[in-house]
């Protein structure tokens, strides 16, 4: 697929462009990278997706490591070659086991979740299938997290879910010709 979304440089950018490029670049992804090089495009779009998205990674009451598995449940459900590369790397940072990323990748459930990880598996698996958590996948996810956990696994379901929509049409070449990780 062409890249439908070229990454512009500096002066091709409008005022507006350059203002949200350089607020993305002062964040903590520090660079226009990823579904950003397509939301550029669209500043406004791009300034208030770019806060979300650090609220939902860097501010979150969500330990990195369960973030990155609903991330990584995400990515599998759109099978975003993209947002999987990326997150995987930050899932292995952030020490979640290499035996549930390698079962995700192969869409199986992981056998060696602990409960926490199982809450989050289950209610985000749940919402990518249904539109909607269960009763017993939200009671499970409110008692380990809260209901503002719980709002965040959402949030973060359906952030991700629009990152993989994005990066999915955009036609972006994955970062340093990588090979598209999932089969």
């Amino acid at each position: 697929m062409a890249q439908r979304f070229p990454k512009l440089a500096a002066e091709e950018m409008s005022a507006a462009q350059r203002e949200v490029a350089a607020e993305i670049t002062a964040g903590p992804r520090g660079e226009v990278r990823g579904p950003f090089i397509a939301w550029i495009h669209h500043p406004e779009l791009a300034r208030r997706l770019q806060a979300l998205g650090e609220q939902l990674r860097w501010k979150s009451t969500l330990p990195p490591q369960l973030i990155e598995l609903a991330v990584l449940i995400c990515a599998r459900r759109w099978s975003c070659q993209h947002e999987w590369l990326m997150h995987e790397k930050l899932a292995r940072e952030a020490k979640l086991d290499p035996r549930i990323i390698n079962s995700i990748s192969g869409n199986q459930r992981p056998g060696n979740l602990s409960p926490e990880q199982a809450a989050v598996y289950d209610f985000c698996k749940d919402l990518h299938a249904t539109g909607r958590a269960g009763d017993a996948t939200f009671e499970a996810a409110r008692n380990h997290f809260g209901l503002e956990g719980a709002l965040e696994l959402i949030a973060l379901s359906g952030y991700y879910s629009l990152m993989a929509m994005v990066l999915n049409t955009a036609g972006l070449p994955l970062p340093g010709g990588a090979q598209p990780p999932l089969k």
